[in-house]
């Protein structure tokens, strides 16, 4: 998401910087490439038009025209609106003080909703809440089925009566049962294909049953202006308290989330960025904004590895590296701690100056390879991962033929090893000079 505006509007700061001082031109020039990269990445003209005004007239002021960075200036007027646009506000869910809080998804079919569901409630069983999720879709066939499905996965329990139920009886049903098992109640609303009165009427009266503290929609980010407008025809008929944006991981050029809190009003919540469960976070403006103008998302990367990674098993790593000992099964149990954080080039657009790969012409970082990797490290027998001195010629092509990868493969990730051995030798030793991954740095 937001690859090409990302690259745009980074060329743009880029050629500013190589200004000494800024003139009346250079900000016009810089504001048309502005513009343009805004409505190639499908964003509302409307909003475009004021996000660039607003930015023109903050950059032709004194704080910038007589500042000695000026560019430095620039981009963070750039990013300060770039917040303010996707919203700068609190966005956080409101909780009941009296349980269950009742969570109400609405969207058009197709929206990612039911997953949306699942996904939510997984976040917040995480943070110590106990969800219920609700079936009141009865009209999508298999939408109750998926919602079953997606319960067990994520280990809640699910009010599902079945499809010939009033939607209205089944709300108040899921919502009685959270009262009993539960502190939240996440309803899951049918779809339509478009907007029309019939869907509109029918989440009219499950609100009105079920009073509940949040209604959200769920908008697919790669309809563009179409979500938009999704959005806008939903706040007519539906008090909205904020949205959650779909398919971030998709061919997204991040129209929607830079035109939906504008248009409507209503703060993004959440956001889905890959279809595990897993996959969903809360929508944090300041630093979407930074990772936008290649400036990395560090929290969110800091998040994600206290999440992941385990903390004794960190402490027993440090002892082994600090004697300069690890094996093969060090590195797979580190490569599994690593992955629940994402693809490497997830974790690497969190990186400050690291938009994309494809700017990382002298690494290799496919996720690919290391599945290359390791599928030659699970070939190998438990002694040779402890003690891969052992792993003469016979084993070699053993290895090599169990993953699926040649000798030379072999042969490059043994020796790659061996290197890292040293390294962490000269570690100990104190003359650390330099660090190669196994099946990474080539």
């Amino acid at each position: 998401m937001f690859e090409a505006l990302s690259d745009r509007l980074q060329s743009v700061m880029k050629t500013l910087r190589g200004h000494g001082k800024l003139t009346a031109s250079d900000i016009d020039e810089a504001m048309r490439e502005i513009r343009l990269a805004l409505l190639e990445a499908d964003v509302n003209f409307k909003v475009v038009r004021e996000f660039v005004a607003q930015v023109k007239e903050r950059a032709l002021g004194a704080e910038v025209m007589e500042s000695l960075t000026p560019a430095q200036q620039v981009v963070k007027i750039v990013n300060e609106e770039l917040i303010a646009l996707m919203g700068s506000g609190d966005s956080k869910l409101a909780f009941s003080g009296q349980p269950p809080t009742v969570i109400l998804l609405a969207g058009l079919q197709g929206s990612g909703k039911t997953t949306a569901c699942a996904k939510l409630a997984k976040l917040l069983k995480r943070d110590g809440k106990t969800p219920v999720l609700v079936a009141a879709d009865v009209y999508r066939p298999a939408a109750i089925d998926q919602l079953e499905t997606l319960a067990e996965r994520v280990g809640v329990p699910v009010y599902a009566p079945g499809a010939d139920v009033d939607p209205v009886d089944i709300a108040r049903g899921g919502v009685a049962l959270a009262r009993q098992r539960g502190d939240v109640a996440i309803i899951d609303t049918a779809g339509r294909l478009h907007v029309d009165e019939e869907l509109m009427a029918e989440l009219v009266r499950i609100r009105k049953a079920v009073k509940p503290h949040n209604i959200l929609l769920v908008v697919d980010s790669m309809t563009g202006q179409d979500a938009v407008n999704a959005a806008e025809a939903f706040r007519g008929h539906v008090e909205l308290d904020g949205v959650i944006l779909t398919k971030l991981d998709g061919d997204a050029r991040g129209g929607a989330a830079l035109s939906v809190r504008a248009v409507t009003g209503k703060a993004i919540k959440f956001v889905s960025t890959g279809e595990k469960l897993d996959d969903f976070d809360a929508f944090h403006p300041d630093r979407m904004a930074s990772r936008i103008l290649g400036m990395g998302d560090v929290l969110s990367l800091i998040e994600k590895a206290e999440l992941a990674l385990d903390e004794k098993t960190a402490v027993e790593m440090e002892a082994r590296l600090r004697r300069a000992e690890f094996s093969f099964e060090d590195f797979l149990d580190q490569l599994k701690q690593v992955r629940k954080m994402g693809s490497l080039s997830s974790i690497l657009g969190m990186l400050p100056g690291v938009p994309g790969l494809k700017d990382l012409k002298n690494v290799q970082l496919d996720d690919r390879q290391i599945d290359r990797v390791e599928a030659m490290v699970f070939s190998m027998t438990r002694q040779e991962r402890r003690h891969p001195s052992i792993i003469d010629g016979s084993r070699r092509r053993r290895i090599a033929s169990g993953s699926g990868t040649s000798v030379q493969d072999v042969n490059q990730l043994l020796r790659q090893h061996r290197e890292m051995q040293k390294m962490l030798k000269a570690f100990s030793g104190g003359r650390m000079k330099g660090f190669r991954l196994p099946g990474v740095n080539g």
